[in-house]
């Protein structure tokens, strides 16, 4: 292994892992490509020898690469049990340069892919419907068992970044995208809604622990707008990437051809692993300084970038040897943060996955044609995109978790106009369009600040785990925002405003009395002033 790079800890059982993945889904591929007279409907027909081989071959590969990426068990054992304190003072002043902006290019390459596989469910769903003969409440399992996983894979990937590491986490989450290509082939809708359970624990898993590599790696006073802009093109991309791709392929492959997908993005995101170092802090925690100080040195252009000592005075608690386990996230001022930002990520799952995919709906009820309730979302969707250049502006200039807190209210307010509308019977376009804008452009600001602000707070050890946890938190509101729509809760703006206001309202309240502020400052500073010593 290189020493000024790191690469694999079993390199050749990580490539293999790999050929085997992409091996399997190939497998698969015959019997599409014998389907294209019937315009590629497979449904019914039994699978061939090939594809059992490839089933085989698929979850073989994933272990062999997940064995691949894993740390030798001394390693494992010195993250996640106990060692001598360390001080490390990183160059959080460094200007960035070239190895950053690569960085920054690979985790928005990833994040695209990343957002771009659970926003593909929406254009696949109706092809799927017809194929199998189902209805569309039925092909809603599909999302469904996507949500599940988005909320699974958050929390054991972020725990599996704190362990194995960050690089280790997103290469095995694009493996995952890899495999996950053969719902493109799959006979039968039970597997479809397996497979989709898989992706969506990729994507789940991929999105917080890129947060925490950009936020471990990119200088202090850069660390802001960069995480915060990395959200809002990812995100943008994403769903861009997804509507692109259906506009390209579906009517001429497809539905299918958008799960296929999955096997050239996930592969462009290991071909990247270049680009993707690990995190310094997390080898410094890992107890590997030399791989610790050369990833420093790739940033800053200085070998003299870090300094090692016993700790004489206050510790540093960011880069030091801890015990494993939740239970730190839920003791003094990161249990309170913790809880805040949960029940933020909670109703924010409710608006988005429930307030949101009823509006349209809601609207024609208050006298509006399905068009122009389509033109209506259309238009205040496009005036919200300015919005984001506000949300990096006010989290770099003016406060971290005072913007979160601003966007919450703003949600809370939009949510209380459309109340208003319904109550007192208001029917103003102008009105309509406002509360719609104001809504969009809150709810994006609340989650282009919420996960980078979890990526900050946390301390090295479960950061991954936290930023995973505050990201489930969102995806269980969406879960829950699905089974009330079910239930009818969204049908007036009235009950579901109300049901949405009172735990955002308490989110941000408890985020005014109990945020730190992160924003230009160390993730080590950060530390201390979480446990009182600044």
């Amino acid at each position: 292994m290189r020493s000024n790079r790191v690469t694999f800890h079993h390199p050749v059982a990580f490539w293999l892992g790999c050929l085997a993945v992409a091996a399997g889904v190939c497998l698969h591929l015959p019997m599409y490509v014998m389907a294209a007279p019937m315009h590629y409907r497979l449904a019914g027909m039994p699978m061939d020898k090939g594809m059992l081989v490839g089933m085989v071959l698929i979850p073989g590969g994933v272990l062999l690469a997940a064995w691949g990426l894993m740390p030798r068990l001394a390693q494992v054992r010195l993250t996640t049990h106990g060692g001598e304190q360390l001080h490390w003072r990183v160059a959080d002043n460094a200007r960035l340069s070239r190895a950053h902006w690569m960085l920054v290019l690979a985790l928005s390459v990833a994040l695209t892919i990343d957002v771009m596989k659970p926003a593909s469910i929406a254009f696949v769903m109706p092809g799927m419907a017809r194929e199998y003969g189902i209805e569309m409440s039925q092909a809603g399992l599909v999302a469904m068992s996507a949500l599940f996983g988005t909320a699974v894979g958050s929390v054991a990937w972020g725990r599996l970044a704190d362990v194995f590491g960050r690089r280790a986490a997103i290469l095995l989450s694009a493996i995952l995208f890899m495999g996950t290509a053969i719902c493109g082939t799959m006979p039968s809708f039970r597997w479809n809604i397996v497979m989709c359970f898989m992706m969506g624990a990729a994507a789940g898993g991929m999105l917080p622990i890129a947060f925490t590599l950009m936020a471990e790696t990119v200088p202090a006073r850069h660390r802001g707008w960069l995480l915060v802009a990395l959200g809002g093109v990812g995100t943008s991309a994403g769903y861009l990437a997804a509507s692109g791709a259906a506009a390209l392929l579906e009517l001429r492959f497809s539905w299918r051809a958008l799960w296929l997908l999955n096997l050239p993005t996930g592969a462009l995101i290991v071909l990247l692993n270049r680009y993707l170092p690990e995190s310094p802090r997390f080898l410094a925690k890992a107890g590997l300084h030399e791989r610790a100080r050369a990833e420093l040195a790739r940033f800053a252009g200085s070998a003299d970038v870090t300094t090692q000592g016993r700790v004489e005075a206050a510790p540093i608690f960011e880069i030091r040897q801890p015990r494993a386990g939740l239970r730190e996230m839920l003791q003094g001022r990161h249990a309170r943060i913790t809880l805040a930002l949960m029940l933020c990520g909670l109703a924010w799952g409710l608006v988005n996955f429930g307030f949101v995919l009823w509006l349209p709906s809601n609207l024609e009820k208050l006298g509006l044609d399905a068009h122009a309730a389509s033109a209506l979302m259309a238009q205040s969707a496009l005036l919200a995109i300015p919005g984001i250049v506000a949300v990096v502006w006010l989290y770099l200039r003016w406060s971290s978790f005072k913007s979160l807190v601003l966007f919450v209210a703003l949600t809370v307010l939009a949510l209380l106009v459309f109340a208003a509308i319904e109550v007192g019977g208001l029917r103003a376009s102008a009105l309509t369009i406002a509360a719609t804008v104001l809504l969009l452009i809150a709810i994006s600001g609340v989650i282009a600040t919420m996960i980078p602000y979890a990526a900050e707070i946390y301390p090295v050890h479960l950061r991954g785990t936290g930023s995973g946890l505050i990201a489930a938190g969102s995806k269980a509101g969406g879960i829950l925002g699905a089974v009330l729509g079910v239930a009818g809760i969204f049908d007036r703006f009235l009950i579901s405003a109300l049901v949405i206001a009172v735990p955002m309202t308490c989110a941000g309240v408890m985020l005014w009395r109990g945020g730190v502020e992160t924003s230009g400052r160390e993730l080590e500073s950060i530390q201390r002033a979480i446990a009182g010593f600044d």
